[in-house]
């Protein structure tokens, strides 16, 4: 037993020895291996002191722009001015319009249903107990007319008030005459307890005045209608017994109804009470029914986020019958304002865009901002002025040369002491053909050649700046792409370099070529790369 204990106590140091030295071992791989990654990060750092780890110099080196500190937003590419020639302008279909300040009506269409106007509905009840025996009103929906009969009643406290009342009129002739002080007074306050009596129970006057002009007890009694309408609810059968809170009958006057609209939540604010309205239902094609908001309901839906506008329609021929489903369209008097035409406003997701025509082929990016669209138009918060000229169609094409206009600028190095004139004048007097390997391109790795001509022949010593620049679209949740690079000078006019395109699609190419610090050549153009988005 001695021995083996003292084999397990020697296998169990032996284990943690070799543990120990696995760790030792690993820690020091691990902080050699940390040390060599900050030398190297600091002699990258020191060649190139922006610290950025971009290297210049022939090859693909796509400059990227998304995230960069500093830059704008990829969706926001800048846009630039565009000077398009008259056969261009026709050839892309430029049609322009003009802001102007007029009187808005804006409109907001919704759907509802019809509704019976809830200030209309009367209960028929009587304030007695007691049997019903004869019912005229016997069906739902017929029409009644104010004080038109509706059923008879007999009650037994009716016949012991009324013959109270007879006892009491009986009483008060006999002691007219009496001299003796308060049985006179008495009698006749005797009397007019039991009228007040018939009266608060609601008996007709016309079944009071058969009272006292006959002198006899009526035990049925007539119920009148209290207002003129529909029955949209009868329970007054015969021989029924009947309490006063027995409702008999439920009258809706639908000469006036109601229509509760559904209104999304971002159209609430513009609705006012008293505004005109109008409704339109599939039982009248064509015809239009006119009425008014009343009220705003003070509730809103959480699952449609819409909330019930309530609207008060006169319905004298009964068109409009509840449960009616109806579409609803609200007039919004906006008074005064500036407008343009809705095809105007370019929105490329995060702001809204108008191109301004100066004139002769000029045409200026703004950015502005809209209010609600009102019909055929938006109307314009800021940015642009009363008569000013917008361009109305072929606002895409438009502002995919804007954004290359502004692609080309973005990387243009300013002209030298003397040079703005000779640069300009020399952008014409070069040539610059473009030649790509393989031929289409493709998505991933391609080789750009450009060739540099002048009248002279090939220009050599040129600085040779390229970009690939395709525009945002939102629609698609792509941002802009831009890859910027230079050429490397291959001799005898010819300058080549590597671009790697992370995309297929169409691709703007912009090309600047510059020597002795003014451009001796700009070229635009677009080019196809076969592969998928």
């Amino acid at each position: 037993m001695k021995h083996y204990r003292r084999a397990f106590f020697a296998t169990l140091a032996v284990t943690l020895g070799l543990a120990s030295a696995l760790v030792w071992t690993w820690w020091r791989s691990h902080v050699q291996t940390t040390h060599r990654s900050i030398q190297a990060a600091s002699t990258s750092n020191s060649g190139n002191p922006g610290g950025t780890g971009f290297q210049a110099g022939s090859g693909a080196n796509p400059e990227s722009t998304s995230g960069a500190p500093g830059q704008p937003n990829p969706s926001e590419t800048p846009l630039g001015p565009v000077q398009l020639s008259p056969q261009r302008l026709q050839s892309i279909g430029v049609k322009t319009g003009t802001a102007e300040i007029k009187d808005v009506h804006d409109e907001v269409r919704a759907t509802g249903d019809v509704e019976v106007d809830e200030q209309r509905i009367s209960y028929v009840q009587v304030r007695f107990p007691g049997w019903i025996q004869k019912v005229y009103a016997n069906a739902a929906y017929q029409y009644v007319r104010r004080g038109q009969p509706l059923f008879t009643i007999y009650s037994p406290d009716l016949v012991t008030t009324e013959r109270e009342y007879l006892l009491a009129r009986q009483t008060s002739g006999e002691l007219r005459g009496s001299t003796v002080p308060g049985v006179a007074s008495g009698a006749s306050s005797l009397l007019a307890g039991a009228v007040e009596r018939l009266k608060q129970w609601n008996v007709p006057s016309r079944e009071i005045d058969q009272l006292e002009n006959t002198g006899e007890v009526q035990h049925e009694i007539e119920v009148d209608s209290p207002s003129s309408g529909y029955i949209t609810e009868r329970n007054a059968l015969p021989n029924l017994y009947v309490q006063p809170e027995t409702r008999l009958y439920t009258l809706a006057d639908l000469s006036t109804v109601w229509v509760y609209a559904q209104v999304f939540e971002n159209d609430l604010g513009k609705i006012r009470a008293g505004e005109p309205a109008s409704v339109t239902v599939d039982a009248y094609p064509g015809r239009s029914f006119a009425g008014r908001v009343d009220q705003v309901l003070p509730q809103l839906d959480a699952a449609t986020r819409t909330a019930r506008v309530r609207l008060v329609f006169q319905n004298p021929n009964l068109k409009l019958m509840p449960g009616m489903f109806v579409n609803v369209a609200l007039s919004i008097p906006l008074s005064r304002q500036l407008v343009v035409p809705a095809s105007a406003v370019l929105h490329s997701g995060t702001r809204q865009i108008v191109f301004i025509d100066r004139g002769g082929g000029y045409l200026e990016p703004r950015e502005v901002q809209v209010g609600s669209q009102v019909g055929g138009d938006y109307v314009v918060l800021k940015g642009i002025t009363a008569r000013e000229r917008v361009v109305t169609s072929a606002n895409f094409l438009i502002d995919s040369e804007s954004q290359l206009q502004a692609a080309a600028g973005s990387f243009a190095a300013a002209p030298g002491p003397g040079g703005g004139t000779s640069a300009q004048a020399g952008a014409t007097a070069g040539n610059a053909e473009i030649t790509m390997i393989p031929s289409p391109p493709h998505k991933g790795s391609n080789t750009l050649r450009v060739t540099l001509s002048a009248g002279s022949g090939p220009v050599a010593g040129a600085t040779v700046n390229v970009t690939f620049f395709m525009p945002a679209m939102p629609a698609m949740g792509m941002s802009a792409k831009r890859v910027s690079f230079s050429l490397d000078d291959r001799g005898d006019g010819n300058y080549e370099g590597q671009v790697t395109l992370d995309t297929g699609g169409t691709w703007q190419v912009s090309i600047l070529a510059q020597k002795g610090g003014g451009t001796i050549a700009a070229k635009q153009t677009s080019m196809t790369v076969e592969g998928g988005m």
